[in-house]
C-alpha cells in the first residue's frame, strides 16, 4: 500500500471514530448525544443499563434541555424531555407497567398518587395492550409541554398524550427518585457514572 493510500484510509478511520463519538453506547445500544424533540434540541444527560439478578433488562437514556447532575435540577428542567428505553430481552407490557407502578408507589406520597391516579391508570392500560416487547424494542416516553407525555413504541404512538408536567416528573422519579431498583442506574442517568 502506498503512503497516500494509507493516509487516506487512516483519515477515514479517524473520521469514523469522530462520528461514533457523537453517541454513547450502553450494552450495544447507541444513544445519540443530541436529539430534536418538537422544536427543541435535547442533550443526553446520561445513559445506563437496568440489570435484574444476572440478566440485562434494558438500556435507558435520559434527554434534557440542559445537563443536570442532581435529581432536583433534572426534575426542574423545563421544556420537552425524553426517557428512551431499548429492551435487551423480551418484556411484556404487563411487566413494564407493573414495574412503573411499583416504583411510582415507592417514590410518591399518597396525595401525589391520588392526583395522578387516573393518568397512571391510562398509561398502564395503554401498556397492557402490547403483549410482548421483543429484544431491541424502542420505547420512548416523551414530554411535550403543550400536550403532555406521549408513549411511542418503535416509532408508533400508543394511546393519547397524558397531560401534566407533574405526571412526567413522577415517571422520572421511577429512575431518579429516592427508592429506585438500581442506584447505579440513577447515577448513570444523572451523568455521574465514571
Amino acid at each position: 500500500m502506498r503512503w497516500p493510500s494509507l493516509l487516506l484510509v487512516l483519515s477515514f478511520g479517524l473520521f469514523g471514530l469522530g462520528s461514533q463519538a457523537a453517541a454513547t453506547e450502553v450494552a450495544g445500544v447507541n444513544f445519540a448525544d443530541r436529539i430534536t424533540l418538537g422544536d427543541s434540541e435535547l442533550m443526553l444527560n446520561g445513559a445506563g443499563m437496568r440489570n435484574r439478578l444476572m440478566f440485562k433488562v434494558y438500556a435507558i437514556g435520559l434527554y434534557l434541555p440542559q445537563k443536570s447532575d442532581t435529581v432536583s435540577s433534572a426534575l426542574a428542567s423545563k421544556g420537552p424531555r425524553r426517557i428512551q428505553i431499548v429492551t435487551l430481552r423480551e418484556i411484556s407490557g404487563e411487566q413494564l407497567a407493573d414495574a412503573l407502578i411499583e416504583f411510582l408507589h415507592k417514590n410518591l406520597s399518597k396525595d401525589e398518587l391520588r392526583k395522578l391516579d387516573t393518568r397512571i391508570e391510562t398509561l398502564r392500560s395503554t401498556m397492557l395492550k402490547f403483549s410482548a416487547s421483543p429484544e431491541k424494542t424502542r420505547i420512548q416516553l416523551d414530554y411535550l409541554p403543550d400536550t403532555g407525555t406521549r408513549l411511542i413504541v418503535n416509532n408508533s404512538q400508543h394511546g393519547k398524550d397524558i397531560p401534566g408536567e407533574d405526571f412526567f416528573n413522577a415517571l422520572m422519579r421511577v429512575w431518579l427518585g429516592e427508592h429506585v431498583a438500581q442506584e447505579s442506574l440513577r447515577e448513570a442517568l444523572l451523568g455521574r457514572k465514571d
